[in-house]
């Protein structure tokens, strides 16, 4: 059989690096060296696949079949049966696929679940494309949209086609695009300037950073076009030091533009001149709000100033400045190439195109998706997602990090936009998902989301440093075992105050997660202070671990593995735990063969000890 395999993509994201992607690249690489294939079979890193759970992932190209769980030996094995013989390696083959097709049709992304509902325009070029090789971004139409920006449009023209898409930003609570570029433009100054905001802080959050790894140059492209729409001729990248990969590819991105004429001065032959430079932040989440982070572009501490002026009238060193996070200005090219409307037919009419998430927590496909705005939760976590991982009933999702809220189960019928959201007291945010079931205790979920910020709080204004402070502390109360009634009372009426009253919107969102718990899970919260119980047995305070003597065997795992060594009993004797020494860890359940050991509420415990 002819050769017909011409190249061998993996992924290089965050997740396929730590899961093992360079040995799985040596292996492929050494294979086809041993074969004499290596000068017509390159082997490319690219960026993120999506499917983070099941990699490394590799797609053998122009076949399209994807691999999944690849080790070195898998990619042996690609290499001698895949791209010598053309047989395609079912056992590598992505989970999930349809039952009751040939091999070849399981290997088709259109039949593989978690890629078959996406509509890719942010990641487009992610997983795809070389991030390092700037002519793989140009044969995928890359600096067509700038060109056609330069010549065929005025700056008047780029923000009416942006306005007319309805692009909303990514970032946050969907503020329309256009209105920003539009003041900013309007501003007389001689300087101007264009900020992407790739500070990405939401705990599960990894959206922006796939896109800086995987498709730099859709980033550059894009701050070039909106830098010729507002009349701006620098572009600032705000990257936390936390993104290094990102960071690099950024770097190679904006010295390739500028080799190729697509940076500096007068682009493309036209008059606009341009230039961007990459400013590294030390990780605070407020610098993700806009004038918090452009005091930390200006070298001063990242807080946030009062507003109005908004950063398009009097931003950066007090000069019109446009901000847009990463996913947004990835939208841009394909929107002034294609067009308004081509964007407008996906989406919903108040929310038109695509959003990327990223599903993480309690959930079988964990990952990156892009689906169309207007997608029910419900497609999104089971259809996509793949549902729980063991099978359980997904109690609730938590959307938008520890800005946004607690979606329950009973709401996953609702559409995924920004309106339909903020209906249920939750946000879009920068599109994180965290999903939960009956194991998470949402008076705890609410805790960590709320320690969180109060970590994060610039402490500049009083409700926020003070109000969220004390909002932790009530949680802990309740948490331990020591609240009251009017503890939950206090606590809405202060989440209140905080949201009302916060000078930023870390501080204004920041109460979200405990006011979207207590409307819908009050009842856990009164089950912690009422009857002294924790229903999903999740905080230690409530709960108690017990052995079965009927199932004991007495092999001393538990014993070997506890760190507080609060485990005792002789070898083929039955074991006891020292509840006054147990530090309630679990390890002891982790380890246990014959189910022995379980988690109880102290009232199941009394009636298992009579």
């Amino acid at each position: 059989m002819a050769l017909t395999t011409n190249s061998i993509l993996i992924c290089a994201g965050g997740g396929c690096i730590s899961a093992g992607e360079e040995s799985v690249k040596q292996a492929f690489e050494r294979k086809l060296k041993e074969y004499g294939l290596d000068s017509v079979v390159s082997v490319v890193e690219t960026g993120c696949m999506g499917a983070c759970s099941l990699g490394p992932l590799a797609v053998v190209y122009p076949d399209g079949v994807y691999y999944q769980k690849l080790t070195p030996k898998a990619a042996e094995k690609i290499v001698e049966e895949h791209i010598l013989k053309g047989r395609i390696v079912p056992q590598y083959l992505f989970e999930g696929s349809k039952d009751k097709l040939t091999v070849e049709e399981k290997a088709a992304p259109s039949e593989i679940p978690f890629f078959a509902r996406q509509v890719k325009i942010a990641l487009r070029n992610v997983g795809v494309v070389d991030p390092l090789n700037i002519e793989e971004y140009i044969a995928r139409d890359g600096y067509f949209a700038l060109n056609k920006a330069l010549t065929k449009m005025t700056p008047e023209d780029v923000i009416k086609e942006i306005k007319d898409s309805g692009l909303r930003g990514r970032g946050g609570a969907g503020f329309p695009t256009a209105i920003k570029w539009d003041i900013a433009r309007k501003q007389k100054s001689d300087v101007k300037y264009m900020i992407c905001n790739a500070d990405e802080g939401d705990p599960g959050a990894f959206m922006d950073r796939s896109v800086l790894e995987g498709d730099p140059h859709s980033i550059v492209e894009a701050m070039t076009i909106a830098g010729y729409a507002i009349g701006a001729q620098k572009g600032f990248v705000y990257v936390r030091a936390e993104y290094p990969l990102a960071i690099e590819r950024l770097g190679k991105a904006i010295e390739t533009a500028h080799e190729y004429g697509f940076l500096g001065e007068n682009i493309m032959g036209s008059n606009f001149s341009f230039d961007i430079e990459i400013r590294i932040g030390a990780g605070a989440f407020v610098c993700g709000e806009e004038t918090a982070l452009m005091q930390s572009v200006e070298g001063k501490r990242g807080q946030p100033k009062v507003k109005p002026p908004f950063p398009a009238e009097k931003g950066l060193w007090g000069k019109p400045s446009v901000i847009n996070n990463v996913e947004t200005l990835a939208m841009v090219a394909p929107i002034i190439l294609r067009g308004a409307s081509w964007f407008r037919q996906y989406g919903t009419e108040k929310s038109p195109g695509t959003k990327v998430f990223a599903l993480a927590g309690k959930i079988k496909n964990t990952g990156l998706v892009e689906v169309p705005m207007g997608i029910t939760l419900r497609e999104l976590l089971y259809e996509i997602g793949g549902g729980h991982p063991q099978g359980k009933q997904i109690k609730a999702v938590q959307t938008g990090g520890p800005s946004g809220g607690v979606i329950p189960a009973e709401y996953f019928d609702t559409p995924v936009d920004y309106e339909s959201l903020a209906k249920l007291g939750a946000i879009m945010g920068s599109g994180g998902m965290i999903v939960l079931d009956e194991d998470d205790c949402m008076v705890d979920v609410a805790k960590f989301f709320l320690g969180f910020t109060v970590e994060e709080s610039c402490g500049k204004c009083t409700p926020c440093r003070e109000g969220t402070k004390v909002m932790h502390d009530l949680l802990e109360k309740i948490t331990s075992g020591e609240g009251a009634m009017e503890d939950i009372d206090k606590l809405e009426q202060l989440a209140q105050i905080v949201r009302d009253s916060s000078l930023c919107g870390l501080g204004q969102t920041a109460p979200n997660p405990v006011l979207s718990t207590l409307k819908y899970y009050r009842h856990e919260y009164e089950a912690h202070v009422k009857d002294s119980m924790c229903l999903s047995k999740k905080c230690k305070a409530f709960i108690s671990y017990v052995i079965a003597p009927d199932k004991c065997t007495g092999c001393t795992a538990c014993a070997r593995v506890c760190p507080s060594s609060a485990i005792y009993g002789e070898v083929r004797k039955v074991h006891e735990i020292d509840q006054d020494a147990c530090i309630r860890c679990g390890s002891c359940i982790e380890v246990c063969r014959f189910g022995a050991i379980s988690k109880v509420t102290p009232a199941v415990e009394n009636v298992v000890s009579k």
